[in-house]
């Protein structure tokens, strides 16, 4: 009877680790704010689309400190003539980069929807509950509680700055389990090797390159491409971007970071 509680503890520990999957943060360290310049695609024509801004800063989160980021995107009014891009996302994750909180406003041409991800990490298992506005006002909620880690766009791309790319081999994938909507899919991040980019700030940057991919249907759609540096920080230099219309390009103008040791 001992050994058998002894290994119901064992496993419950184990499942509360795996559930929680938290990750040593090495890239992020108090705050921390970049700003891009966009461009959009239309037609073969590069038009300068507008500006966005991804900003961290430490916070604290049911009595845990944690980390906010926002990545805002706004188009001008040139680029609106060919595509409305209004994107507000905002993602709260624990020091060790575990994400409690996810929401995406975002008009991009005529549509306007809304994203919601919660996270409660409790009795060992993870579960997130998922909220989603559509274009016609209607909401739909879901409640999931997978085996898997679950990430967003967001967390997920605060996340991989912490991991050891200089470890991986071209071509390596990561496999991992993303809140889309109210569904939960598959998507991989795939390394593609090294590339020198040049930041709109005149600098030019090694940077490790790393596609997202997202896997809804079972079928690989290319979302993003980053471009990061190839330290320890992994700073986003150049972000490309798959949009419904066109596609979308994002270049490094300004780094200010304020770091709290």
């Amino acid at each position: 009877m001992i050994r058998l509680k002894i290994i119901i503890v064992f496993l419950a520990a184990t499942l509360a680790a795996h559930a929680q999957c938290p990750l040593r943060n090495t890239a992020i360290d108090g705050e921390e704010y970049i700003t891009f310049n966009l461009y959009f695609n239309w037609q073969f024509v590069w038009v300068k689309a507008g500006t966005a801004s991804l900003t961290t800063t430490p916070t604290t989160r049911h009595g845990r400190d944690a980390f906010r980021t926002s990545l805002i995107t706004r188009g001008n009014g040139k680029a609106d003539k060919f595509f409305i891009l209004r994107d507000t996302i905002n993602a709260v994750c624990t020091r060790n980069l575990e994400p409690l909180s996810f929401r995406k406003g975002a008009r991009e041409g005529d549509r306007y929807t809304v994203d919601d991800a919660n996270y409660n990490y409790s009795n060992g298992r993870l579960h997130v509950k998922l909220h989603r506005q559509k274009n016609d006002g209607t909401h739909v909620c879901e409640t999931k509680s997978p085996d898997a880690c679950v990430f967003d766009m967001l967390n997920l791309f605060q996340r991989a700055r912490s991991f050891d790319l200089n470890t991986w081999q071209k071509g390596h994938e990561e496999h991992i389990t993303v809140a889309s909507g109210v569904k939960l899919v598959e998507a991989i991040l795939r390394y593609k090797g090294r590339e020198t980019v040049k930041g709109d700030n005149g600098v030019k940057y090694s940077c490790l390159k790393l596609e997202y991919i997202e896997k809804p249907d079972g079928k690989e759609k290319s979302v993003a491409t980053f471009f990061a540096t190839a330290d320890k920080r992994h700073i986003p230099v150049r972000i490309d971007i798959n949009l419904r219309f066109g596609s979308a390009k994002a270049f490094l103008t300004n780094i200010k970071t304020n770091p709290t040791n």
